[in-house]
């Protein structure tokens, strides 16, 4: 082995090039990306701090977080987990503080940092770097066919790593292996309610979402935005039913548990009110603030002059209805800012789970979001693209 290509300058791309030639510096390796800049995304990834990965702390079962690609996920993160990726950068002297709920950043809280360190590394290791170099396509020679400023080319190496990350697989159809249909797995939902949509900027740390006639459930923090709804309930909840959402026009009813809690528990927390002579309006439960609270009343169709001794057991059941079961239509999806992530691509029977070599064209390697393998937010999806580049760079 010699000569090897790389296509896609992003993580995977290029911290697979890095570790490639730290392992073998007499190889040729060279990256060909269509942007004009390497690790675009990377940069501005965790609003531009970069959650480089997730300690799992917590995590009861990897589909929990990797809704497609959970049982290869395991078997790579035995080889390169998130322990060995903060040991990698830490030996290049990055500093990581962890949040919380696992969300493990640079200290200095700058996504550029871990983007100079990668740079910095394939400049040690002298691989070559080819931005505004498109692809055009792949074939099963190992035959790459692409653009750039000096016009069209083609270059046939002895190996070639795909990471060009979602949504690109097409750039493989020539090459005779199933493609997975690839459609958006991390977005927010449009909601068509004017009094939800008059909270912008409203967070309820805890409550379960779901998707009326199916099983698709998730729980956390909720945002409510000029749109509709966001934050890591709902991104969850998108990624779990992306297909799902797709095949029903992104049109569906959501479920909202404002509490968190069953209905038992709601009656508990509001039945001991009944006797209490103060408005309805202004005595709520801590974990809602009084603007959703005051929504949430006039949705139970309570008047807001009302008190809890008038409210009866006819308009408690009303009430826990509404911070139990809450619906809202969903009428279409959002991008989450920068954080763009997709289901589907190369199909995950059509690679070796040991070495991700295609099984069926000697030489093709792929490796990050091009595979089917997605992730939910908190550093889950770029510690896919470290393990998935550091298998191919130690298997080749």
């Amino acid at each position: 082995m010699s000569n090897v290509v790389i296509i896609g300058g992003g993580a995977a791309g290029c911290f697979c090039a890095a570790e490639l030639s730290r392992l073998h510096p007499d190889w040729s390796v060279s990256i060909f990306e269509a942007a004009p800049v390497l690790m675009a995304k990377l940069a501005v990834t965790g609003g531009g701090r970069c959650n480089i990965t997730n300690t799992f702390e917590g995590v009861d079962s990897l589909a929990a977080v990797y809704p497609r690609g959970e049982r290869l996920m395991k078997r790579l993160l035995h080889s390169f987990g998130p322990e060995d990726c903060l040991r990698w950068f830490g030996d290049r002297g990055v500093r990581f503080v962890v949040q919380d709920d696992g969300c493990v950043f640079p200290e200095s809280q700058d996504a550029m940092q871990i983007v100079r360190t990668l740079e910095r590394e394939l400049r040690h290791g002298g691989v070559k770097v080819y931005c505004r170099r498109k692809v055009v396509s792949v074939d099963a020679e190992l035959t790459v066919r692409y653009t750039d400023a000096a016009g069209e080319g083609s270059v046939k190496p002895d190996a070639l790593i795909v990471t060009t990350g979602g949504g690109t697989s097409r750039i493989l159809s020539d090459c005779g292996m199933e493609l997975v249909p690839e459609l958006p797995s991390l977005f927010t939902f449009k909601i068509d309610d004017s009094g939800l949509r008059g909270l912008m900027g409203t967070v309820v740390e805890n409550v379960t979402l779901g998707l009326a006639g199916t099983r698709f459930r998730s729980s956390g923090t909720l945002l409510l935005t000029d749109w509709g709804v966001s934050g890591p309930a709902t991104l969850k909840l998108s990624s779990y039913a992306a297909r799902w959402l797709a095949e029903n026009q992104y049109r569906a009813t959501l479920l909202v548990n404002w509490l968190d809690g069953s209905e038992e528990e709601a009656m508990r927390l509001l039945g001991d009110r009944l006797s209490d002579g103060r408005l309805i309006a202004n005595s709520h439960p801590s974990e809602l603030t009084d603007r959703l609270w005051r929504v949430l009343v006039e949705r139970a169709g309570i008047r807001p002059d009302a008190r809890w001794s008038e409210l009866g057991r006819k308009g408690l059941a009303r009430l826990v209805s509404i911070l139990t079961a809450d619906t809202y239509e969903i009428i279409g999806r959002a991008r989450f800012k920068e954080e763009f992530v997709t289901c589907g691509g190369v199909a995950l029977s059509e690679v070796n789970p040991t070495t991700l070599e295609s099984r069926s064209i000697p030489g093709l390697y792929l490796a990050g979001e091009v595979l089917d393998i997605d992730a939910i937010t908190g550093g889950f999806n770029l510690q896919a693209a470290w393990s998935t580049a550091h298998t191919i760079a130690h298997s080749i």
